[in-house]
């Protein structure tokens, strides 16, 4: 698969990285939700226009996550660090931390993905049971009634709690007793401070609402922002078709890690490309996950060569034809893993009992 993929680009002189569409698309992403904000600033709109302009700025936010952030932080944008630094602070300057995410998503959930108790994206809240190895509470019967709100607060968590969660706690996946630089630590304070800066700050000041209206309109970014992010990123390893192996007593799981990987991760819609520009090729996960180095704006080209040699060698390749079918995977799973638990079996000794 390797092989074939790498040779799909020399055969084309074509760079893994991001092209002009890709950089376009950038700009077009970063003009619309700031863009948007300038215009918010401005005190030229009613309430109900503002109130509009709040949702746009949130998918805005989400897009830049997806297609800017998402590629520089994993050094997919350019072969110029120095780019996929610029491209990964957008990150911060959107209030999540950069370095963190390198951590929990790059290394941990990329690595581990979907094992319970390692994989940082199975244990996003504990009123969602998101693996059926997870340990069950009984208002997890109807999470699949509030899941998807609680996917539109996560992130105002992740921008007010999470990334100092993480920096504080002691262990973190596989780390133990991590210890993290102190300028990765100034670089949190200052870029929160950024954050705060233009998304409180700066509004409060400037906008002549009341403070009703201005927390009604941030709340309203945020949930359309942490909304879509939720709900894509769930859509990639908690739905039917994934698998959510377990370790033997060693620590060992059975698959090398790209069989892993096309276990325990699905697309969706991979023909609808206007869903693919907007999500920066992440209803593309399979490809993702086994090329992350690879730019998303290629992950439609290259996914051919992907289902076919998996499925030539016998290996699955999950996948839902629409977003709505994927979505609707993904509901019936929440619901499923809903369920209690059947108790296990109790094991018993055949030789004692003979």
């Amino acid at each position: 698969m390797k092989r074939r993929v790498a040779e799909y680009f020399e055969s084309r002189n074509l760079s893994q990285k991001a092209n002009t569409a890709m950089v376009v698309k950038s700009f077009l992403l970063l003009g619309l939700t700031f863009g948007t904000y300038g215009l918010l600033l401005t005190n030229a709109f009613g309430p109900w226009a503002m109130l509009g302009m709040a949702v746009v700025m949130g998918v805005g936010i989400a897009g830049l996550g997806f297609s800017v952030a998402h590629d520089g932080l994993h050094g997919a944008y350019s072969d110029n660090p120095r780019v996929n630094l610029a491209a990964g602070l957008v990150f911060d300057l959107l209030g999540a931390n950069g370095y963190m995410w390198k951590l929990t998503h790059n290394v941990i959930h990329h690595t581990y993905t979907n094992l319970i108790g390692v994989d940082e994206d199975l244990t996003v809240s504990p009123q969602l049971r998101l693996s059926p190895h997870a340990e069950w509470k009984p208002y997890h019967r109807v999470q699949h009634l509030y899941a998807f709100f609680a996917y539109g607060l996560s992130t105002i968590f992740w921008v007010f709690v999470k990334d100092y969660k993480y920096f504080l706690a002691k262990d973190l996946g596989p780390y133990k007793g991590k210890k993290h630089p102190a300028s990765e630590w100034a670089i949190l304070f200052a870029m929160k401070a950024v954050y705060y800066t233009w998304s409180l700050v700066v509004p409060v000041l400037v906008l002549h609402v009341t403070w009703w209206q201005f927390l009604i309109g941030l709340l309203t970014m945020h949930l359309t922002a942490g909304g879509i992010l939720g709900i894509v990123f769930q859509l990639a390893h908690v739905v039917e078709e994934t698998q959510h192996p377990l370790p033997d007593a060693s620590g060992k799981v059975e698959n090398t890690w790209m069989v892993h990987q096309l276990q325990t991760t699905s697309n969706f819609a991979r023909k609808n490309k206007l869903l693919s520009w907007y999500v920066g090729g992440l209803n593309f996960q399979i490809e993702h996950h086994l090329f992350p180095k690879v730019c998303s704006v290629h992950y439609p080209a290259i996914s051919e060569i992907v289902r076919e040699t998996a499925l030539k060698h016998g290996l699955t390749y999950p996948e839902a034809e629409t977003f709505m079918d994927a979505v609707g995977s993904h509901y019936r799973t929440l619901r499923e893993l809903g369920k209690r638990p059947s108790p296990a079996p109790e094991r018993v000794n055949i030789a004692m009992a003979a």
